[in-house]
């Protein structure tokens, strides 16, 4: 009699939550999950737009593999700052900018052609450093959680590569550090995947409008340092070529769950200005290959002129 009880229990609990089938289950549910699950399920949450997906995922991701990229990154980029701190004994808010590295992005030496990838390795003092490295494990981490590290890898580059090649083009006599170029590619991609789900995303447009407001605020920050004669200034065409490099690589690139005809129009028309934009800038720099910065900004260069792009709040 009480095992028949207890059958029927347990199907009148199955039938009216599909998510309890046994008292096992049931016990399950009221065990808090642990603090690894809770992050999963907020990812989940706020990348993914079925609720069957955003379920699936939570229970079923086990970090393996494990989004390696963004983490490498920013290892690599807080190593560098690290090591320079400890050989010149140097740290400030906005400095020191090392004009003779390497690796630092330069217009009169444009034919060292890692250089305009590699810059994103130095940093112009410790603010300029950690804006960067909170802004791509906010975003870039969930990103590459979700779209795994390939995609995110590809977007994150080719901002870093399109901030380089722009600021060639449009402000050809400044330096050039700092990952912000991949820092907005990565913003523009979060936009991206929000405008290929928008329909299925919840809170769609309080989520385009945290992303403008953001990206709007710190390009006109960007502008006006630019032009004030106070301080090092910023480069905003690193942003914004950037930004448009990650919201064309994200378009492309990022996982649709619902494709749809338009959705396919875009991908095409994200490919065609990625294209033109790359391959304009990439024939600018081989007809203009002199060494045009080179009398004005030598190795002897005062700080002052050198150009740092910055992520701000």
């Amino acid at each position: 009699m009480t095992g028949k009880r207890s059958r029927s229990f347990k199907c009148a609990v199955h039938h009216r939550d599909r998510e309890v089938s046994s008292e096992n289950d049931f016990h399950l549910l009221l065990v808090e999950p642990p603090l690894f699950r809770r992050m999963v399920t907020i990812v989940a949450n706020e990348f993914l737009t079925d609720d069957r997906d955003r379920k699936y995922y939570a229970d079923h991701y086990t970090c393996c593999p494990p989004p390696i990229f963004i983490l490498t990154v920013t290892l690599a980029e807080l190593g560098f700052y690290l090591y320079y701190y400890i050989t010149t004994g140097e740290l400030n808010p906005s400095g020191p900018v090392l004009v003779d590295s390497i690796f630092i992005y330069r217009p009169d030496k444009r034919i060292e052609i890692w250089r305009f990838l590699l810059y994103m390795l130095l940093h112009a003092g410790w603010l300029h450093l950690s804006f960067n490295l909170v802004v791509q494990l906010l975003v870039g981490l969930p990103l590459e959680m979700v779209h795994g590290s390939g995609r995110v890898a590809l977007i994150y580059m080719s901002g870093v590569a399109a901030g380089s090649l722009g600021t060639s083009v449009f402000d050809n006599d400044v330096y050039l550090v700092g990952a912000s170029g991949g820092v907005y590619a990565l913003l523009a991609a979060h936009l991206a995947n929000v405008l290929l789900n928008y329909n299925n995303m919840q809170c769609g447009i309080l989520r385009l409008f945290g992303i403008f407001a953001i990206a709007s605020c710190d390009v006109g920050y960007a502008i006006y340092s630019r032009y004030d004669s106070v301080g090092l200034p910023v480069s905003y065409v690193a942003h914004l070529t950037g930004a448009l490099a990650g919201l064309t690589i994200g378009l492309l690139v990022l996982k649709n769950f619902e494709q749809k005809l338009h959705e396919q129009l875009l991908w095409w028309v994200a490919l065609g200005v990625y294209a033109a934009c790359t391959i304009f800038a990439v024939l600018f720099n081989v007809m203009n290959r002199t060494d045009d910065g080179g009398e004005n900004l030598g190795d002897g260069v005062n700080s002052h002129y050198v150009m740092f792009s910055r992520w701000g709040v």
